[in-house]
């Protein structure tokens, strides 16, 4: 595929497991890229081991669910590079609750992260990208809730799954700007977040996948790469599953 030298692509939630697999993977193939997060430090060192002198990262501190974060993103954005091709609506949380015990006010944090702030971070980087007649969008859905479910993650599956809803109408109202929308869904990638589960959970998860390994940040990073591509312009509005096979069996292997 083509290289992006000269591109500009937007990571929400990019400071550090899938948000930091897919900037790395971008500026390994000649991207800038702008780690948006709301851990400012965390973006900064981010930006800082991907390009150490700045010239190729950007680290910008948002709140995805405030959109006038996300719009200071896009400014800014423009403000370097005069430009915007790709976002990475990758922002997410995914705490375990049971549902028994799940509040208004646990769902709403959810939807509003994962939901929310994917339809801003879109809201944000098109008016850019249709200006110039070319975007590349790429969320980061999951497996859980738009092709599987698991105990303990009703309100992350419902939001994951509400995120493909997003993307076709989406997809729909932006193809005549020339701006495609899809989704990756990772299975379980090693990411801090996931490590914190703990060994029992590892050992489950890991048991359920048929390439017997853990996904890696990069793997989901690579997809996006793909989506991401102009090589990819006639895809638009579809999911790629990221796993190791995890969805196929029929019964447990």
């Amino acid at each position: 595929m083509e290289r992006l030298d000269g591109q500009v692509a937007i990571i929400t939630g990019g400071a550090q497991g899938i948000g930091l697999g897919i900037a790395t993977v971008l500026r390994s193939e000649g991207a800038n890229v702008v780690i948006a997060d709301v851990d400012e430090q965390a973006a900064s060192r981010a930006a800082s081991a991907l390009c150490d002198t700045g010239e190729h990262a950007l680290a910008v501190r948002a709140d995805v669910t405030a959109d006038t974060d996300l719009h200071h993103v896009a400014a800014a954005t423009l403000r370097r590079w005069e430009r915007i091709d790709i976002l990475a609506a990758n922002a997410g949380i995914y705490p375990h609750i049971p549902l028994s015990e799940l509040t208004v006010a646990d769902w709403n944090r959810v939807m509003a992260i994962n939901v929310t702030g994917a339809v801003l971070a879109i809201q944000a980087c098109t008016p850019a990208m249709s200006e110039r007649g070319y975007g590349r969008i790429v969320l980061t859905s999951s497996i859980t809730g738009s092709v599987v479910g698991q105990p303990g993650y009703t309100h992350y599956g419902a939001s994951k799954a509400a995120m493909l809803g997003l993307m076709r109408s989406a997809a729909l109202e932006l193809a005549p700007a020339g701006i495609t929308v899809n989704a990756v869904l990772p299975g379980n990638v090693r990411t801090p977040g996931f490590i914190g589960l703990g060994a029992e959970h590892e050992r489950r998860m890991l048991a359920a996948i048929p390439a017997h390994r853990f996904g890696e940040p990069e793997d989901v990073g690579w997809a996006v790469r793909f989506l991401a591509s102009r090589e990819a312009a006639y895809i638009t509005g579809q999911t790629l599953i990221i796993d190791g096979g995890q969805v196929l069996p029929e019964s447990t292997l």
